[in-house]
């Protein structure tokens, strides 16, 4: 059939099955007959389209090493964005190829929760290796188990917007696999454990006896690194407006590992104005660790679009175009305590503070 097409230019495709229609397709492909291969996918599309549907785990398989296919291509990629439920919670999501589930989780457009995508991983994963499959329970995994699924899981944790996850899903159904998660992709790299024990003190205003690791009744969400996610104001408000209280956590450049930064009860959003609250602070860890409350109820949480994060209205600590500020007086919101007036950072992270 394909020899009449060279020979005469034409070809009669009305009479042929979904999948003699493929076969030609795969044929035009070999011998670069671009012509055909543009018809051939718009006649497919047009009137095999529950061929295509039922098929399309076999067909994405084999299309998706050629560049010639886009037609096809953009056609399921649409509708599995539209509807991406038919295809992660169907029986033939645990068969797509890795690299097709990676080029899923990258699109912006996927209409899905971030917790069933996260299900949906899982699930994936487990299904890759079958003596795991036949035991969800990741309390029961040993060693091994623990290993297998870092390295099943390991290219897609980054694709995985965690920020997106309510505090609920994430401590019930992110949490308990936290062994396949760097550290890094949701704890700080700045500060250690028992700074956010003292950190969740400081939340309660514990003077005395502080939390520990067995008793402190908060975990706490990275939704933001600027190194990771870009140093703007427009990337913080994206990724913390509406999230509800946080901590924001600086390292201080050439300052001998101090650390900096500030607590904001309420949430970050981008309104351009301030809010109230007695219960936010600023925090300075160096030998030791330095808090200053909120003295003025009016003004001490500032959000605009055009900063990132504003503890007080007299410059207290904030960020701009230049770099972090603080006012060297103490004339604003929170005392004075020891963060230098105008300084740079080497990087900074917001934690969601998440009840327990």
């Amino acid at each position: 059939m394909i020899l009449k097409f060279i020979y005469c230019g034409k070809i009669d495709v009305t009479n042929l099955l979904g999948s003699e229609l493929l076969k030609l397709l795969i044929a035009a492909d070999d011998l670069n007959i671009q012509i055909l291969i543009i018809c051939t996918q718009e006649y497919l599309i047009k009137h095999w389209h529950e061929f295509l549907q039922q098929n399309f785990t076999k067909i994405l398989e084999m299309i998706h090493h050629s560049e010639s296919f886009t037609e096809l291509w953009n056609f399921y990629i649409d509708r599995i964005c539209e509807e991406p439920e038919k295809l992660f919670n169907s029986d033939m999501f645990i068969n797509i190829n890795a690299n097709f589930l990676e080029l899923l989780l990258r699109r912006d457009d996927l209409n899905l929760d971030e917790i069933i995508i996260w299900d949906c991983l899982i699930r994936w994963c487990s299904a890759q290796h079958s003596h795991i499959s036949q035991n969800y329970d990741v309390k029961e995994w040993n060693e091994d188990n623990v290993t297998i699924m870092k390295r099943a899981i390991h290219r897609f944790i980054p694709l995985i917007r965690f920020y997106d996850i309510s505090p609920e899903d994430f401590i019930s159904k992110v949490f308990p696999y936290k062994e396949l998660i760097p550290r890094s992709t949701y704890g700080s790299t700045l500060i250690e454990r028992h700074h956010f024990n003292t950190l969740a003190s400081w939340i309660d205003k514990k003077e005395i006896l502080t939390y520990n690791i067995r008793n402190i009744p908060y975990n706490f969400n990275l939704l933001y690194r600027a190194s990771r996610d870009g140093n703007t104001a427009a990337a913080f408000h994206s990724k913390c407006d509406n999230k509800g209280a946080t901590i924001v956590v600086i390292k201080i450049s050439n300052h001998a590992n101090q650390i900096v930064g500030g607590y904001n009860p309420l949430q970050w959003d981008s309104s351009d104005r301030f809010m109230s609250t007695r219960d936010s602070f600023i925090f300075s860890f160096k030998t030791i660790g330095e808090v200053g409350y909120s003295i003025s109820n009016q003004f001490s949480i500032g959000c605009y679009s055009a900063y990132g994060p504003m503890f007080g209205v007299g410059i207290d600590l904030y960020l701009n175009n230049d770099g972090w500020r603080s006012n060297k007086n103490g004339y604003g919101s929170y005392p004075k305590i020891d963060i230098p007036v105008d300084f740079n950072a080497d990087d900074y992270e917001v934690f969601q503070v998440i009840k327990k």
